[in-house]
């Protein structure tokens, strides 16, 4: 379902504050004692040293929690551009692949499709280097580069061709969030950053789901590494019971901050699907949904960070990153080094979400016994406890994909065996469900579904 994109996003919630221009000298000791004022006034948590003698911005930064650093103006912009999904490259979203490096996705708009090249194709050398065999990190670093610069790019087409294009370096936005309609009229929404316009894309994605008929919904958060905190408070509201976004501990102060009501809302089973990488922002709005009975989770415990930083312009244009908050959940749980849990703790969210909400689409229908390991490209079998039909309508067996849609089968009924021949062979490692409605069986009103994995 979701990509892994070129490069890894690292994003924190954050609040932003700004420290008035000041008009001193540009050197080293003014940084140092702006610092140490804006960590004594501000910083929320332990100083691990004597800040009064500290000489030098590291020796300051050390003294502090993990979260807290100082960006020199450049960085501070590139920190930002990876919260809001931007980058100056090619434009593309690539993953390693036997023959080179496989382009997944082309982003409108960038370099890479200016220069007519497809989803599909596949880079084989960079500026004249051989990178078959190399990580998507290490042929990222040769994609990117300054705006308006210039790479040879060879790559092999899906036609079997082998062509070089010369391909220029622009800023480009990776999709923040995407969304999908699964079988079942399952609405699927992932994110995978807490970036400025987050809250209203993932509420114009949900808006277009209903329209094609969503009833259900999957919110997807895993290696979301956070952002803006205003976005959380904006996604809370979008969750019937939510009204609070977090509770807050500042440095002088504790405080309730509520959720931004909106008038469109996800639909009160909503699940929400989470990882040890789910991070800040991310942690904050499911501890938010968890503890008001607002959503479902699923997955696994989250990573841990439940403290917010602010931003602080320094005189040379410069920032400091400080930690200025701690946050939980409405119930007050600790979050910051413990993360939160999910309500269901499986390996599969997606799939077993989908499953779950499946499930509550055919209430009347029987589960039975899960088939595990199935062989991905065999004639699997189904024993049922009465005779089913001799004959089977096309429509009555279902081989559905979790997290996607059904897949072209073939049946053959033996008595009270039932095998399924998949058009294709399945997904190693994918999980599918099998629904068997009443039709096919013998003096039955009952249907039968039951999960399905694959061996990797």
């Amino acid at each position: 379902m979701r990509k892994q994109l070129w490069s890894f996003i690292f994003a924190v919630s954050f609040i932003f504050l700004i420290v008035g221009h000041v008009s001193a000298a540009n050197n080293d000791q003014q940084l140092v004692q702006e610092i140490k004022t804006l960590v004594t006034e501000n910083y929320v948590g332990t100083v691990n040293g004597n800040l009064k003698n500290a000489q030098t911005i590291p020796e300051i930064i050390a003294m502090l929690d993990p979260y807290s650093v100082y960006f020199t103006k450049q960085e501070f912009e590139a920190f930002m551009n990876s919260i809001n999904q931007t980058a100056i490259g090619i434009g593309v979203v690539i993953e390693e692949h036997e023959d080179g490096i496989h382009i997944l996705q082309v982003i409108e708009d960038g370099g890479a499709a200016k220069a007519g090249i497809q989803a599909g194709d596949i880079i084989v050398s960079i500026n004249g280097q051989n990178i078959v065999g190399s990580s998507t990190q290490e042929v990222s670093s040769l994609l990117v580069g300054d705006e308006g610069t210039q790479v040879d790019i060879t790559l092999h087409q899906e036609n079997g061709q082998t062509v070089t294009k010369k391909v220029t370096r622009k800023k480009f936005s990776l999709p923040n969030v995407e969304s999908e309609l699964l079988f079942g009229d399952v609405g699927y929404i992932a994110m995978s950053s807490f970036s400025e316009d987050g809250g209203k894309l993932v509420k114009k994605a949900l808006t277009q789901l209903k329209q094609r008929g969503a009833t259900s919904f999957i919110l997807d958060l895993q290696n979301n590494g956070g952002g803006y905190v205003a976005v959380a408070e904006e996604l809370a509201g979008l969750f019937p019971k939510a009204k609070i976004a977090y509770l807050l501990e500042e440095a002088h102060t504790s405080h309730e901050v509520r959720a931004i009501n909106q008038t469109e809302k996800f639909a009160a089973d909503t699940r929400i699907l989470v990882n040890r990488y789910s991070a800040s922002a991310s942690e904050m709005l499911a501890a938010s949904l968890q503890d008001q009975q607002s959503a479902i989770l699923y997955g696994e415990t989250t990573y841990g960070k439940g403290v917010m930083q602010g931003f602080f312009e320094l005189h040379d244009g410069s920032y400091l990153k400080l930690t200025v908050g701690k946050f939980t959940g409405p119930s007050g749980k600790e979050i910051n080094g413990r993360g939160v849990q999910p309500t269901i703790e499986t390996a599969a969210p997606l799939a077993q979400a989908h499953y779950d909400i499946l499930k509550t689409h055919y209430k009347d229908y029987k589960e039975l016994a899960s088939l595990k390991n199935v062989p991905t490209n065999k004639t699997f079998t189904v024993k049922f406890s009465q005779t089913l039909a001799k004959t089977l309508k096309e429509s009555s067996v279902q081989l559905v994909a979790l997290g996607n849609q059904p897949i072209p089968i073939t049946t053959k009924v033996d008595g009270k065996s039932l095998s399924i021949t998949p058009a294709k062979p399945l997904i190693a490692g994918q999980d599918y469900m099998l629904i068997v409605h009443p039709q096919s069986q013998k003096n039955s009103k009952t249907g039968v579904y039951l999960y399905i994995t694959v061996k990797k």
